[in-house]
């Protein structure tokens, strides 16, 4: 087997020649011929673990989200505490949350073993992941841009303030996606990334029991799980919509009768382009699966680093 650097500079040589289509230093062919048998690992690893906990996939799609809101897609969200930075695992939207770590593990070791080398980024890994869950839980698929490189650093205060709170309202939204080149319709459509997984109640107790713009009935409903009292019950789980475990539009039909489980999620009726993008989501599948696919290319091509910035990390925990 050849070594890494040899298959790194091949890669880089057919990008170079014209041998893959080149979006920016990024490349849906990356590694096919450094190491075709990657993303097929990837795709068997993701749908074996959402097979058995179905509710990994939209952990993993959320991961892919977390690292690329901070400083960019380059896997500083799955570095470990070091006495040189905190870690961004510590930020408050990502502490005792995030979840999926272990299966990246799993999945860099597989990758390393097809390959013969630490080949494949993490930061790729965590991409590519997120695209195979989605589609595992009936989603969509989309082109994901691969020859990212790892960070050697995190930034944990970054991560309080970049990524958005379950608590903003709607033109907090805007500016937080602004920040990242990303716009009204990649907010509706990115947000749409709730139709899988669940929230914590402390994250919607103040929707629950404060908020106007919120279905009664549905209110009472959560409130039976989620107490009134702060410190009671904070961690316990109720999902985004009626299917958390399907890749479908039932987060948007929700929106439509005020069963918004966040209160950011319910503030997306409040702009008139994502209002009727919500409408438009909740009745029309193909055109939110369609949107959703191109705004998830977009946010993965995020800051990436590339050539010889970064790393390509060897445990995506850990600097190298």
């Amino acid at each position: 087997m050849a070594s890494c650097s040899f298959n790194y500079l091949l890669a880089l040589v057919m990008l170079a020649t014209g041998a893959a289509v080149v979006s920016g230093e990024l490349s849906p062919y990356y590694y096919d011929y450094v190491c075709p048998n990657a993303l097929p690992t990837i795709k068997r690893v993701v749908e074996a673990v959402v097979m058995q906990e179905p509710r990994m996939g939209g952990a993993l799609l959320r991961l892919h989200f977390h690292d690329c809101f901070v400083n960019g897609c380059d896997a500083s969200v799955l570095l470990d505490q070091t006495p040189a930075f905190d870690s961004e695992k510590n930020a408050l939207p990502n502490n005792n949350s995030l979840k999926g770590f272990d299966v990246i593990d799993k999945i860099k070791s597989e990758v390393d073993e097809v390959c013969g080398c630490s080949l494949v980024s993490c930061a790729d890994i965590v991409a590519v992941a997120a695209r195979d869950s989605a589609v595992a839980l009936g989603g969509p698929t989309w082109q994901v841009q691969l020859g990212r490189r790892d960070s050697t650093t995190a930034n944990m205060s970054q991560a309080n303030v970049d990524l958005p709170s379950p608590f903003l309202n709607f033109p907090q939204l805007i500016e937080v996606f602004n920040r990242q080149g990303l716009d009204a319709k990649d907010l509706v459509a990115l947000s749409g990334g709730h139709t899988l997984g669940s929230a914590q109640c402390f994250t919607f107790r103040d929707h629950i029991y404060n908020d106007t713009n919120i279905n009664p009935t549905f209110a009472r409903v959560l409130q039976n799980n989620c107490p009134r009292v702060l410190g009671q019950g904070d961690s316990n789980l109720s999902p985004f919509d009626p299917t958390p475990n399907q890749f479908d539009s039932a987060y948007f039909t929700n929106l439509m009768y005020q069963k918004g489980l966040l209160h950011s999620d319910q503030e997306l009726l409040n702009g008139g382009e994502t209002a009727e993008l919500v409408k438009t989501y909740s009745a029309n599948y193909e055109a939110f699966a369609a949107d959703f696919g191109t705004s998830m290319v977009k946010m993965g091509n995020i800051k990436p680093l590339t050539g010889n910035n970064g790393q390509i990390r060897s445990n995506c925990r850990v600097v190298n």
